[in-house]
């Protein structure tokens, strides 16, 4: 019960006050990526920290849920951790979002690892939302239970394309196919199929506390000013309100809140029920066991939510080198800062001074940005079209070799490194990356030298 009061206490949300300078100038902020909630560690557990200005009930608390957030579940009955499906992708937040960083993609011609496949038909429900596959809802679970059929296998393979930069020099990006593989019945012609790598979860708290005037400020839909950059707000229905909400965490911007992210993800990733969605995932599928009721306790989905809210970030490394410097000039100079915006201010929250009024370096305006048909999904979700996707941060991205042991990035995880990752943007980031294309080998080494930095 103590602990219940206390989460109560300490997860709330932020007020929408702003007072504070705009004209902040300290020229050694830029190393403090998270404000006071930077840690310097360039080590493996780099993206495993917690915020290091937290009086010691928030750190207890803290380390609950990073326990919770890291237990593996197992099949009911069970004297631990019980619950775990009938349908289920993993069995641990951890599993997926490894050492809190970014997942890994399957082989070529593996089943998915820690990447997971929305799907979806044509329409809405009745949120807003995506029109849910008869039989197999939002999401394929490719692993079940014992004596249960999992819902689906996932392959993919890569189809490799050569290109020149305008210097001539060689490069090639790889382009993914998915097969869907022994479905327990039938699947309707016209369903989408979207991959989705599990993205890093550092950081989210200071994220949830920007302001949504400060996100809207940034929106320009209808691109009054003529750059080429229409970046949207995601609506999204809030479960735990009713209500709807603005989007800001997902690669398409659908969650609201770390709470609902945390509380969907248990249910669909792990077949786990809670008070947010108490509803089993294979509901309605009569070769299953629909015995609903809720299989985490509220403090537990709490304290793993307080967990991910008060994850640090990395600082940033190298600010001096010359070619870091050259490097982030030339990411200015090429547009990717109009979508990538490099500061941000969270609001004042007197209930929560942990992440109040704090100037941070996400580079991302946690808006929707059409990136092309290349990189489309052609899967809407909320008012996200198939062509758009939230811009993801890039704070920490240069560790992720580092701590995930992999340099996968993109929503699929298709490029192999940052320079393709930059190759691949099309739509609205196209003149960007065509003026990536046009740099000298030298300008290109320092602008990647530059992403690493941060």
């Amino acid at each position: 019960m103590v602990i219940l009061v206390l989460i109560a206490s300490i997860i709330v949300q932020q007020t929408g006050c702003s007072k504070y300078d705009t004209h902040y100038s300290n020229p050694d902020s830029e190393w403090l990526s998270g404000g006071i909630q930077t840690v310097f560690d360039i080590g493996s557990g780099a993206f495993g920290h917690a915020f290091p200005e937290m009086d010691e009930w928030k750190e207890r608390i803290h380390e609950i849920g990073d326990g919770q957030f890291n237990a593996t579940f197992v099949s009911a009955p069970a004297p631990l951790n019980p619950g775990r499906g009938p349908l289920f992708n993993n069995v641990s937040c951890g599993s997926c979002h490894i050492s809190d960083g970014r997942g890994k993609v399957p082989g070529i011609g593996d089943t998915s690892v820690s990447t997971l496949f929305r799907i979806s038909i044509a329409g809405n429900d009745k949120y807003g939302g995506p029109m849910p596959v008869p039989g197999f809802g939002t999401q394929l679970q490719n692993r079940a239970s014992f004596n249960v059929m999992p819902e689906a296998q996932v392959a993919v393979v890569y189809t490799e394309h050569s290109f020149n930069f305008d210097d001539g020099t060689s490069y090639s990006l790889r382009s993914p196919g998915y097969t869907i593989l022994n479905p327990y019945t039938a699947l309707p012609n016209n369903i989408m199929l979207s991959p989705r790598v599990a993205a890093p979860v550092y950081g989210l708290g200071l994220l949830e506390a920007i302001s949504e005037n400060s996100i809207l400020a940034n929106a320009d839909k209808d691109d009054a000013d003529g750059d080429g950059i229409s970046g949207k707000p995601n609506y999204v229905w809030d479960f735990t309100k009713g209500s709807t909400a603005l989007g800001r965490f997902g690669w398409k911007a659908n969650q609201p809140s770390i709470l609902q992210q945390v509380a969907a993800a248990y249910n669909e990733d792990i077949g786990i029920t809670n008070a947010v969605f108490p509803v089993e995932s294979s509901f309605g599928q009569p070769q299953w066991d629909n015995n609903n009721k809720v299989e985490l306790a509220d403090s537990l989905l709490h304290t793993a939510t307080f967990y991910v809210q008060t994850l640090a970030v990395p600082g940033r490394r190298n600010l001096q080198n010359p070619q870091v410097q050259q490097g982030k000039k030339l990411f200015a100079d090429a547009g990717c800062n109009k979508c990538h915006i490099p500061d941000m201010r969270t609001s004042v929250n007197v209930a929560f001074p942990a992440v109040s009024n704090q100037l941070i370096h996400p580079y991302t305006d946690i808006l929707l940005h059409d990136m092309g048909e290349d990189l489309a999904d052609n899967r809407p979700d909320y008012a996200a079209n198939g062509n758009e996707w939230r811009t993801p941060p890039l704070w920490g991205i240069g560790l992720t070799q580092r701590v995930n042991g992999h340099s996968n990035f993109l929503h699929d995880g298709r490029a192999r490194n940052l320079l393709e990752a930059v190759m691949w943007h099309g739509g609205e980031a196209l003149n960007a990356k065509n003026k990536v294309k046009a740099m000298s080998a030298a300008e290109r080494s320092a602008l990647v030298k530059f992403l690493e930095s941060l």
